[in-house]
């Protein structure tokens, strides 16, 4: 059955879909004080993840740049990250690629918000979001495609487990 997310009401400290890795719990902080680069506001910048969250904060995670999937997941943040700033809430995206990639990246979707460049997994470390996974028979470990509600104190109020790329903003939003 489907539902509209922007209409559902979905208390912000429950998790928005069933547990199917061991994620860091709702209610918790994590150690995000790791150095990562980031480009804000398309300026590269080696930061404390912590330090870009500078308000409550939507983290989301996405595998790579200019691929079908992670550009719809993106391409629907930007459509409404006025909505979410309207609401008080920063935006961090979460991907492997380098941030000269980010650079590009940003500048061809129209991406207001930061992007992440973490290539060795350390958010998804931090939030228990690491899973096993396997392409052309080769099994390896990544980052589950996923997001993050963070109030400014750095607790986790809300997670989505599976990110409907297409309707990311709208699950995010009926969150916050």
């Amino acid at each position: 059955m489907e539902t509209n997310p922007a209409s559902e009401s979905v208390p912000p400290t429950t998790n928005h879909q069933p547990p199917t890795t061991n994620m860091i719990s709702l209610n918790t902080i994590p150690d995000l004080n790791f150095d990562v680069k980031a480009l804000v506001n398309g300026e590269q910048k080696k930061v404390r993840f912590r330090d870009l969250m500078t308000g409550p904060t939507v983290v989301t995670v996405y595998m790579k740049n200019n691929t079908s999937v992670c550009d719809v997941q993106n391409q629907s943040l930007a459509a409404q990250a006025e909505a979410f700033a309207e609401k008080g809430y920063g935006i961090i995206a979460v991907g492997k690629d380098t941030c000269a990639a980010h650079a590009t990246y940003a500048r061809k979707l129209g991406i207001p918000y930061i992007l992440v460049s973490d290539p060795d997994m350390l958010f998804a470390q931090a939030t228990d979001s690491l899973v096993e996974k396997s392409m052309y028979g080769k099994k390896y470990m990544g980052p589950t495609r996923s997001a993050f509600v963070f109030d400014a104190g750095g607790r986790v109020t809300g997670i989505i487990e599976k990110v409907d790329a297409e309707n990311h903003a709208a699950e995010l939003l009926a969150l916050i």
